[in-house]
């Protein structure tokens, strides 16, 4: 395990983002246990700040604190996964309805951006990484388009969940489902610059629900390899 020792005063808050970018980019697996002492001396702090990082991350729902057993990253049932991607699902249907009346032209500008960005193939670890950050974006600026920050903060909560679930798959963005994938990010992007709010809602519930079920049979996958 290879972690930045922390220099800054705000200790709490530091050691709070560098075990949140351990569990998203996968440094510490689902499932794993935590040993606190041991991340508390390679972060270069106390006990303390580890703590209540921990105790945020818990709250987060990315840590689960079990008692007289330890400290673990949490493991993410397949329906768990399923109630997550259906949340998100129906939270940017909803602002779709005005982010089609509400888009400009400076975000429509920066999704062909990000169109173009996704195209890129993504076979390495920090390709993927580019280009999951450039999906989140993607749809970050349909959620901000339709300026209803409680709503964007709602999805926002869902990410640390969504990204967690990546996790368990081995697959990167490869085949048939990158280009699936751009695909379904084009059909977005033509319905938002007709302003067509119908098409919109259909595109995005098509994309959305696609990759639940394409993580939840990859997750499976995985677990009856392990299994057998």
């Amino acid at each position: 395990m290879d972690l930045a020792r922390i220099k800054n005063q705000r200790a709490s808050d530091e050691v709070y983002d560098s075990l949140r970018q351990a569990i998203l980019t996968h440094v510490f697996q689902p499932g794993e246990r935590l040993q606190i002492q041991d991340i508390a001396a390679k972060l270069g702090v106390s006990l303390t700040p580890v703590r209540q990082a921990i105790q945020r991350l818990a709250t987060e729902g990315l840590i689960e604190i079990q008692p007289r057993s330890g400290t673990y990253v949490a493991s993410l049932s397949v329906s768990d996964i399923e109630e997550t991607f259906d949340i998100r699902c129906a939270l940017e249907c909803l602002a779709a309805e005005k982010a089609v009346e509400r888009i400009t032209d400076a975000e429509l500008a920066r999704m062909r951006e990000l169109l173009t960005a996704l195209a890129k193939p993504a076979h390495e670890e920090h390709e993927i990484r580019q280009h999951e950050a450039a999906n989140y974006e993607f749809h970050a600026t349909l959620l901000r388009a339709a300026g209803n920050r409680r709503l964007m903060d709602m999805v926002d909560s869902l990410k640390a969940n969504i990204q967690m679930t990546r996790a368990h798959q081995v697959e990167g963005y490869r085949g048939d489902r990158f280009a699936q994938e751009q695909a379904e990010h084009e059909a977005i992007y033509r319905a938002l610059e007709a302003r067509d709010g119908a098409t919109l809602q259909d595109a995005l519930r098509r994309h959305i629900l696609r990759a639940k079920d394409a993580l939840m049979t990859g997750i499976r996958e995985k677990r009856n390899s392990a299994s057998s």
